[in-house]
């Protein structure tokens, strides 16, 4: 019943653990006689004299319990020298670890007399026994005798059991000053990280790798598993010591698997893997808190259509007093789906619970709901399967004060316990009793309610359960010591195995990629965020002649059809040169006032650009002859597109290509070549068709037996007419070179009009003003803006893994992702490992 103290030798001196060498605590243990067998049978009295005798001779000639102890606390309190780490208490402490002392040495004195008292009366009671010829006359009252003796012994070891729990309080409140004032800083030594938080990592990671190289992970946690409502979920708050997780009464609240650390601390708080804050265990509110955060963590990891998860929550938990280890809470199996189930809640829970318990290391812990019938359970066929021999299971009976009540045979509840009634086998059966139901009670008066419970009852005062079966404390203090003890069997063996797997990826990196770094998904991003950075960065250095080459040819084609169509094909129809300034004046004015700051760049242009017709110098006027060409062959190009789609092909492709035409096609082609007719005839001819001129290609072509109706006559002479007029126009353009000379002199005696020369050229100047403004707007502040909306992207593609995951695909990546975990989980081992080492 000695509670495990080997975790507090870093705060307590060397020389009170000699006590060990003094007291052989398993000789005590192995010479205190059983209570089942006093029951059942007629002991040995020279026996119980000689384990009387034993237990005098574990104290060591010459030492003194009680002058170790009082010099120990002396020692405690004014331990340390000069130059030295040491705990310094003040007066007033000092007068209260005094009297503190004086109690203690009066209970150890008082427990050596009760030792001594009972070794004279057991030596009275075997030389009455051995008495023969009085033997048979005295068995009745000898039988008396050992009754009393079995519950003086009773009273005894549940005097022990209050005796050691008073002194672990007080060494409690003793670690709990001592690690306060560590965390304060007084002690000029750094603290490292603990064991179970660098424990929990390794699993936290491990949790996160893609085991595709068959490193399966086999180290050690302990999985608390049970039928719904069972009360797994308050056995493990029992041993966090907090109420921390969501409740509810009759409906499934654990979703997801939650995965808490528990260690030791100066303060009782809890805290999530991925978030920095801290909720305070000993205030309600944040209590409250952390349950609601928990149950919202629950719900978003189930996805729709589903009911629980198989995403891990991972909460640590720290406090004094807490028991060392690492506990994975999971869903409740239940035998029926409801509704408002998914259909498959069912196979889902029974396949999360034998993932975790089919790891050949992990501690399962078995919950059985002592209220209900043991035949309805259905988690005790689960763990037989997954554990047959029962060598890292541990059995636990909740809820036994209302078994007790409710069931007729109080020996049935023995055979759970003794394991006799299940057909499945454990390490330990424990009994425990976490609350009246009550929600809103707290976790110290539940330990209070549980204590009281088994010191009235039966099962313990008629030896169906012996002490260390029963309280969550005694629970817990087995749990962790079985954990720790799994930890130090399996985990060299793990970090064995990682790295043969880090050496066969290692292996497989140089083979395929040779010259190549190892660059993971994290690094890959960062180095294409710096190239993006780098290029935004770049348009800095790009000159304003190619910032404006490129703005002025992405404006011309946001306007040219508008220009093309509407202004300079209208004007040009008309006879003369006056009437052509005055419709491209008109029509000039109306795109800039009402079209053009919807088609080019969305701002109002300044009129002066396109009302300036001064062209100033010959390259000038060379500039706006290529801009027409460049422009009218665009055109061109695309209206013998058109025409050859409704003509067909040509001689030529139908020999080459074994293609024909329609016949619709042959239709279109005999109406284009009555038209071309037409425009040879009179090559002035206006733009449109009159309606006798249609009545007499279609009477030709009926002539020739085609009938052709007078929509597709006017249809086809729109893209026959326009090719004429492209080419006449490119035609005039060569003539307009030279018209340089006539224009400066405003065409006086000459027949040559560039008209439209002039007017391309007030387009280009104005195209030419709108993209320098641009420009310096782009480079003044579009350019910082543009890299500022860039960096905001790539930090929300930075924070977001699975928008990283999707855009980094392949073979090398993932690779060099494994390659990285690998050795960070076995440099994390054997990090752990090397601290294991040192503590023990």
């Amino acid at each position: 019943m000695m509670p495990d103290l080997d975790e507090y030798k870093w705060i307590v001196p060397d020389f009170i653990w000699e006590l060990d060498e003094h007291i052989d605590f398993e000789k005590l243990i192995k010479a205190l006689p059983d209570a089942d067998d006093l029951a059942k049978l007629l002991p040995d009295f020279d026996k119980i004299g000689e384990s009387f005798t034993s237990l005098k001779g574990f104290f060591s000639p010459g030492y003194n319990l009680v002058s170790e102890v009082i010099g120990a606390s002396d020692l405690l309190l004014l331990l340390g020298s000069p130059g030295e780490t040491a705990f310094r208490a003040t007066d007033q402490g000092y007068d209260n670890d005094k009297q503190y002392k004086k109690g203690l040495l009066g209970e150890l004195i008082l427990l050596q007399q009760q030792i001594q008292q009972h070794e004279e009366e057991a030596r009275r009671a075997a030389g009455q026994y051995n008495m023969g010829s009085s033997q048979q006359k005295r068995k009745v009252s000898d039988k008396e005798k050992i009754d009393q003796l079995q519950e003086e012994l009773l009273r005894t070891q549940l005097k022990y059991q209050r005796m050691l729990e008073r002194l672990e309080k007080e060494n409690k409140e003793l670690r709990k000053l001592v690690l306060q004032r560590d965390d304060k800083g007084i002690h000029q030594r750094k603290l490292k990280k603990s064991l179970i938080d660098m424990y929990s990592e390794v699993l936290d990671i491990l949790s996160d790798y893609d085991a595709s190289y068959n490193t399966q992970d086999h180290l050690p946690r302990v999985v608390v598993v049970g039928d719904q409502s069972a009360g797994k979920t308050s056995v493990l708050e029992m041993i966090a010591q907090a109420r921390i997780f969501p409740r509810g009464s009759g409906e499934m609240m654990t979703r997801s698997p939650v995965k808490v650390t528990l260690s030791e601390g100066p303060h009782h708080v809890a805290l999530f893997k991925d978030s920095s804050r801290e909720f305070d265990l000993t205030k309600e509110e944040d209590l409250a808190a952390l349950r609601n955060e928990i149950e919202i963590r629950m719900r978003n990891s189930v996805k729709e259509g589903c009911t629980v998860s198989t995403e891990t929550i991972s909460l640590s938990v720290k406090g004094p007093g807490l028991q060392r280890m690492v506990l994975v809470d999971l869903p409740g199996v239940i035998s029926t789906v409801t509704s408002g189930m998914a259909p498959d809640t069912k196979e889902t829970i029974f396949s999360i619970s034998k993932a975790y318990m089919q790891n050949p290391n992990a501690i399962i812990l078995c919950i059985q709901d002592g209220s209900v019938d043991a035949e309805r359970s259905i988690v005790t066929d689960l763990v037989s399967q997954m554990d047959p021999q029962g060598k890292r299971t541990i059995f636990v009976l909740t809820k036994v004060d209302l078994a007790e009540k409710n069931v007729a045979s109080p020996s049935r509840i023995q055979q759970i316990i003794e394991g006799k009634l299940f057909p499945m086998k454990a390490l330990g059966y424990f009994a425990v009793v976490t609350g009246k139901g009550n929600s809103s009670e707290s976790i110290e008066s539940i330990k209070e309610y549980e204590e009281e419970f088994f010191q009235n009852s039966k099962l313990l005062k008629t030896c169906m359960l012996k002490a260390h079966q029963v309280t969550t404390k005694n629970l817990s203090l087995a749990v962790s010591d079985c954990f720790w003890k799994m930890v130090r069997e399996s985990v060299e063996q793990q970090a064995d195995a990682f790295k043969a797997t880090r050496f066969n990826l290692e292996t497989e990196w140089k083979n395929n990629y040779p010259r190549l770094r190892e660059l993971d998904r994290n690094e890959l991003f960062e180095k294409a965020k710096n190239e993006i950075l780098d290029e935004v960065i770049s348009l800095t250095q790009v000159t304003p002649k190619h910032w404006e080459e490129i703005l002025q040819k992405t404006l011309w084609e946001r306007v040219s059809t508008h220009v093309i169509e509407n202004i300079y094909l209208p004007a040009a129809q008309t006879m003369n040169s006056g009437t052509f300034n005055t419709t491209v004046d008109i029509k000039l004015k109306q795109w800039t006032d009402k079209q053009l700051p919807n088609k080019a760049v969305e701002r109002v242009i300044q009129h002066n650009a396109l009302e300036d017709r001064s062209i100033s110098d010959k390259q000038q006027w060379d500039a706006a002859i290529h801009f027409m060409e460049e422009t009218l062959q665009s055109r061109l190009k695309d209206t013998e597109s058109v025409i050859e789609d409704m003509v067909g092909p040509d001689w030529k492709k139908r020999w080459l290509y074994w293609t024909g035409r329609t016949k619709e096609q042959n239709i279109r082609n005999e109406t284009k070549n009555e038209l071309e007719k037409l425009i040879k005839c009179n090559e002035e001819h206006a733009a449109y068709l009159a309606n006798d001129e249609v009545t007499t290609v279609r009477k030709n072509l009926e002539a020739r037996g085609i009938t052709v109706d007078p929509c597709l006559i006017k249809d086809t002479w729109h893209q026959i007419y326009r090719r004429y007029f492209l080419k006449t126009a490119l035609n005039h353009c060569n003539l307009c070179r030279r018209g340089f000379y006539y224009y400066q002199r405003h065409f006086v005696d000459s027949e040559l009009e560039c008209n439209d020369i002039v007017l391309f050229w007030r387009i280009q100047r104005m195209l030419a003003i709108t993209a320098n403004t641009l420009r310096q707007q782009l480079t003044n502040t579009e350019v910082r803006r543009l890299e500022k909306n860039v960096k905001e992207v790539l930090e929300d593609f930075a924070e977001d893994n699975e928008k990283k995951v999707k855009l980094l695909t392949g073979k090398r990546v993932q690779l060099a992702e494994d390659l990285k975990k690998v050795r960070e989980i076995q440099e994390k081992l054997e990090a752990f490992i090397e601290a294991l080492h040192q503590e023990k």
